[in-house]
């Protein structure tokens, strides 16, 4: 089943395009990955699927089976948030706001829901700890925590493994992978990261100036962009 359906979009600020004739479609289960030089537009589509700001023009269609309409969003971070003075459980939590309206108070079950995403990261042991006192794959668990706490079928993730160490960027990337095909939640991940896209995506939406190329893995090997980006030992587009 289609989650996201988006139709030749043109994306950009004040009727100025960065991106043009993107189409795609996200289904249940898929692992979209989305890839693009700097300025290509991959910030800007990020903001568009979160409704934070509308296309120049195109369609982009929720289907009715994507929880509350919601992505769950895992941003990148800036030094100030990532010094965020709150606790593990405070944070995590913090992903039904969006749900819970002017209800000043979490419901038992989303309490309880919490706690099992927690231990679903295997970050309960941290729940009473600060945030700001964290190592970064630490609070990367926690965001992701929050993230699954505002929907329960799709996470939209922005550079997830920017500035880990490598131990921890694999880590990352096998607990991502593990809620994809043991849990079945869809994943659009964007990323920088070639080898990690070719070893982990089920599809990829690359964004080029004035153009994009959306399909599966095999036929993004195939592409001309593919074999440009994914041949020679090119691992990393520039961020």
């Amino acid at each position: 089943m289609e989650l996201i359906t988006c139709t030749d979009l043109t994306l950009g600020y004040e009727g100025k395009p960065v991106a043009e004739h993107v189409s795609f479609t996200v289904s249940e289960g898929d692992y979209l990955c989305i890839v693009g030089e700097n300025g290509s537009g991959k910030s800007t589509l990020v903001k568009t699927l979160l409704g934070l700001q509308q296309p120049i023009s195109g369609k982009i269609e929720k289907s009715g089976a994507l929880t509350g309409g919601v992505i769950g969003y895992l941003p990148q971070q800036t030094p100030v948030q990532r010094d965020f003075p709150a606790t593990v459980e405070e944070i995590v939590r913090s992903g039904f706001l969006a749900k819970s309206g002017l209800r000043p108070f979490y419901s038992h079950a989303e309490r309880q829901r919490a706690a099992e995403q927690m231990e679903r990261l295997g970050i309960a042991g941290l729940r009473k700890r600060c945030y700001r006192e964290l190592s970064g794959g630490q609070q990367q668990r926690v965001l992701l925590a929050r993230a699954l706490c505002a929907t329960g079928n799709l996470l939209l993730l922005d550079e997830p493994v920017a500035g880990l160490d490598p131990k921890v960027t694999q880590e990352m990337y096998d607990l991502i992978l593990r809620l994809n095909r043991e849990d079945g939640i869809t994943i659009i991940m964007v990323s920088h990261d070639i080898a990690a896209v070719l070893a982990y995506a089920s599809h990829v939406l690359h964004v080029l100036h004035g153009s994009a190329f959306f399909g599966t893995i095999g036929e993004y090997r195939e592409s001309e962009i593919g074999k440009l980006f994914s041949a020679g030992g090119v691992q990393c587009l520039q961020s």
